[in-house]
């Protein structure tokens, strides 16, 4: 048994591969819907997981909470104490570009920052981290099998939800030009696979736009998400 502050469980009951929502209830759904023989494997703090089979490919389902701090904190752990070697981030985002519409997907290439993450973890000047290569490939390989639209592009970190920054203005001329989308964990996710030289990819449903006056209801969400599941579990069993 391998105990953290945050995971308790025995070492062999977290798979190798990861996929990491945000919500504990959404990783709920996943396991309950996709997953064959599934079982609950930790609930500290309510961070629900469950590892199962997808297709005959076992698979993790880990929630990671929310915000840069909460994903460092378990894809830390996962890769550090339980050889965990890939992660597939799935989540939301808000679009910051007029070409992405609500309800893309998107597929991050890399995740800027303004935050000093990198300076604190390891005394680093660093605000740009990138996905791994070849775990995006696949996901674009298996993207256009399935005929999906999917827009990829570099995405932004915020320590704020989008929604919630008081001088907009400020924030969208900051950002670099390419920035298409913006998110809240997959800076530290990214940064940390990259120091340990493990494989992270970071999917997102756009549920919002500075161009669109369209916000979608937390059950459009979970329905629309699905798409992006299924395409991040049809990865997995490529994943060697």
């Amino acid at each position: 048994m391998i105990e953290t502050p945050h995971i308790k469980c025995k070492k062999e009951d977290i798979a190798d591969i990861v996929l990491m929502p945000g919500d504990p209830l959404r990783a709920k759904f996943i396991a309950e819907t996709y997953l064959d023989n599934y079982k609950l494997v930790n609930d500290i703090r309510n961070m629900l997981a469950y590892t199962g089979f997808y297709k005959g490919k076992r698979i993790t389902v880990f929630s990671s909470g929310m915000g840069i701090a909460s994903m460092a904190i378990y894809c830390y752990e996962l890769y550090n104490f339980f050889d965990v070697k890939t992660i597939i981030r799935i989540g939301s985002c808000g679009s910051n570009n007029p070409n992405i519409k609500v309800l893309d997907i998107i597929l991050s290439t890399s995740s800027y920052t303004e935050n000093n993450f990198s300076y604190t973890f390891d005394s680093e000047e660093i605000h740009e981290a990138k996905a791994n290569y070849t775990l995006n490939s696949l996901i674009v390989k298996k993207a256009k099998e399935k005929n999906i639209n999917l827009k990829l592009g570099k995405t932004m970190c915020t320590l704020v939800f989008d929604q919630y920054i008081k001088d907009k203005d400020s924030y969208n001329k900051r950002l670099p030009k390419d920035v298409i989308a913006s998110e809240m964990e997959a800076f530290s996710l990214f940064y940390i696979a990259n120091k340990f030289k493990k494989q992270a990819s970071c999917l997102l449903t756009v549920s919002d736009s500075i161009y669109e006056n369209k916000i979608i209801s937390s059950e459009e969400r979970q329905n629309n998400l699905k798409g992006m599941i299924e395409l991040a579990l049809e990865t997995c069993l490529e994943v060697k």
